[in-house]
Order: structure tokens, then sequence, then C-alpha cells
């Protein structure tokens, strides 16, 4: 069997290793072309050109690239055509994904299948009907999002969360990162402002006035926030303008990633920038207030077009709308200081909902990877379930 299979960024990287994986373990004479990243060479793969070249995002950042961005994908659909998979897969990264499989398609009737839903559900419904065209197969990260998908004559399987099968720190990983951090037994407030430049410019003034107010109705409670690569300089900068000391955990200072789970673990609560941490909070079963601002166009734009009442996935998921959100207009210090306040005092909805979610998403089920694996094979043209 024959594979094209290609990630655009590190966590359809992460996706694409355990995917191949999988494939590996089913089908043991598969064989990969692509482009991906370490994971997916890991596993093998051999990259036609460096995944960092389309891990690019935002306007200002495409535009300057966008003609070599333009050959790479005229490039990499040739590629494809020519090497006559038995399926090209894509993951993720849907600007350069889509794309592809659009070229593969006017060219050959190879079967595509798109590992990670667009969010359909959330905004730009369109999406789907457009995917349809150049997509024959789904694999879905969220258990609700296959009918979206078969509505528009895609086949579409859930397959598990990746996160439901990460592990979770253990007490012993707990006491050894408090000792690390000088924090003893003093409870303590995990703050997370983002991993994207923009994002933590205009949340971390705002989290840095909310924590003051919770200092001041809770005298022992410390704050830890671990810091993202791509914006060290910015929190380093942002947390010394802060009225609260802050402690910090840095990525040259945990480079396996431990301390940081260990931080999400032992934490009292979190105050979180929106987005896919809520499900990594719910995996340690850490309760959490979810704060998010935009820019004034972009909140206007999203007024009109969002289609949910809530943002945060651990909600969507357990069908609750125990996470607490501090959104847009409301994303204030007084709102985000009054809402965690209430969390911390009445923590046991949450507990439930996290619960509910991790489940959902497949805790204790089969590896995503393998599921993922699974899917493809059956779906094929001949196979037995096929």
């Amino acid at each position: 069997m024959r594979v094209f299979i290609l990630a655009g960024e590190v966590s359809g990287d992460l996706l694409g290793g355990a995917l191949m994986s999988g494939l590996k373990q089913l089908c043991p004479d598969i064989s990969f072309e692509g482009i991906g990243g370490a994971a997916m060479q890991a596993q093998g793969l051999t990259s036609r050109f460096p995944m960092e070249e389309l891990s690019v995002m935002g306007l200002a950042e495409v535009l300057p690239k966008y003609f070599h961005l333009k050959r790479r994908i005229a490039e990499t659909a040739q590629a494809v055509i020519d090497m006559q998979p038995d399926v090209l897969i894509t993951i993720d990264s849907p600007d350069f994904s889509l794309r592809v499989a659009k070229l593969v398609k006017a060219g050959s009737d190879i079967r595509t299948v798109h590992y990670v839903a667009p969010s359909v559900w959330a905004w730009r419904a369109g999406r789907a009907a457009k995917m349809a065209k150049v997509i024959d197969h789904v694999l879905a990260l969220l258990p609700f999002e296959p009918p979206y998908m078969t509505a528009e004559g895609m086949d579409c399987d859930f397959v598990g969360h990746p996160i439901a099968a990460k592990p979770v720190a253990r007490d012993k990983d707990v006491a050894d990162m408090r000792a690390r951090l000088g924090l003893d037994d003093a409870p303590y407030l995990l703050v997370l402002p983002g991993s994207r430049r923009s994002e933590v410019a205009r949340l971390a003034p705002i989290f840095g006035l909310a924590l003051h107010q919770i200092a001041k109705t809770h005298p022992d409670l410390r704050f830890v926030l671990p810091v993202a690569t791509p914006v060290t300089d910015l929190i380093n900068e942002s947390v010394a303008n802060w009225p609260v000391r802050v402690t910090l955990v840095s990525a040259s200072d945990d480079p396996d990633g431990n301390m940081k789970l260990a931080a999400f673990k032992g934490a009292k609560a979190a105050l979180a920038a929106s987005g896919t941490v809520s499900l990594e909070l719910a995996a340690s079963d850490t309760p959490m207030v979810i704060a998010y601002t935009f820019n004034w166009l972009t909140l206007q734009i999203m007024k009109r077009m969002i289609r949910i009442d809530t943002v945060t996935l651990v909600n969507l998921v357990s069908e609750t709308r125990s996470v607490p959100e501090c959104l847009g207009a409301d994303c204030t210090p007084d709102q985000i200081a009054a809402a965690m306040t209430e969390v911390m005092a009445n923590p046991t909805a949450q507990h439930e909902a996290m619960r509910l979610t991790m489940e959902r998403l497949g805790r204790g089920a089969e590896d995503p990877g393998l599921r993922a694996a699974r899917a493809v094979l059956a779906r094929l043209p001949g196979s037995v379930d096929g």
C-alpha cells in the first residue's frame, strides 16, 4: 500500500506521526511519501521539503510568501498525481491541504482523506460543502462533528482526540515540580495567556490586573505561568509590569514538558485563553475560567458569523456550560476575578463536565492514531468494510 501524507504545522505533524504508526501496525508493507516534521519523519517519512515552510499564520505573514506557497501547492499536487498512491491524506492546515486536494482531484481520481474536521459547527458553515468537492473522507477529533460532514456527502469517522490519550502527571511529579519551583504546599493558580504574540499582547495586561484582584481576596494563592517558546520575550516583559509576582516555567527549563504537565495537574484552578488548552486542563481535571478578546474588527465579524453560544470545547463536548467565559467586552479584570472566585469556591460541576469530556473524547479507548488508521483502511475501495 502506498500513501501520500502531508502536514503543515507541529500539531498536524504529531497527528500524522501517530496515524503513520497505526497504519504500519495494520499494514506492515505500507510506504509513505509526503511532507511532515519530526514526528512523521520518525515514522520513516522523507519530507519533500521542510514542513516549516508551510507553518505561516496571518495575512501579513502569508503575503510575502504567497507565490512561493502557491508553487509548493502545485509541486505537491503534481507529486501526488505522479505517485498515484492508494490514498492522499492531508492533515489540518486547510489553506494548503485543501488546495493540494483540489488540484489532485482535478487531475486524477485518487482518494482523499482529511484529518481534522473544520469547525463548521462554530462558524462558516459553507466550508463543509466546499470541502466535499475535493475530500472523500474526514477523520474527526470531536464526537459531534461527523453529522456536519456526512450531511455534505463525505464519509466521516470520529477517531478520538489525542489529548485524551496523553499521560497525566502523577502525584510524585507534582511534588517534584512544587519543590523545584519553591511552591511548597501553597495553592496556586495556573495562568495561560496564550502562545501567539497577538493574543498575549491583548490578554497579558488584562490578566495581570485580574490576578491582582484575585490576590487581594486570596492572599495565600500563588501564580504559575508555563511559557510557550514563541512568546518568551513578550511574557517576560508583560509579567515584569504585573502587580503580582508570578513563577514562570520556561520551555528551556522544561524540554520534555513534564513540569508543565505537573503544573496543570497540581493547580487549584486556571485562567486561560480560549483554545484547545481547555482540553489539556480537563485532562488534568483542573477547573478553569476562559478569557479572550479580539481586535475590534475581528470581534464585529465574529459576532455576525458565530453559530454557538460558547467557544470552550469542554462546554461543547460535555453539553454543559460549566466553564465560565469572559469574552470580548466581558474580558475585564473585574469579571474575570469574579468568575475565578466562584470557580474556586464551587468546582464540582466542572469536575463532572471535564470527566465526561475526556470520556467522550476517547479516554481509555484505543489510541487515536490506531483508530484513525483503521478508519482510513476500512473505507478504502476494495476493503472488507469499505
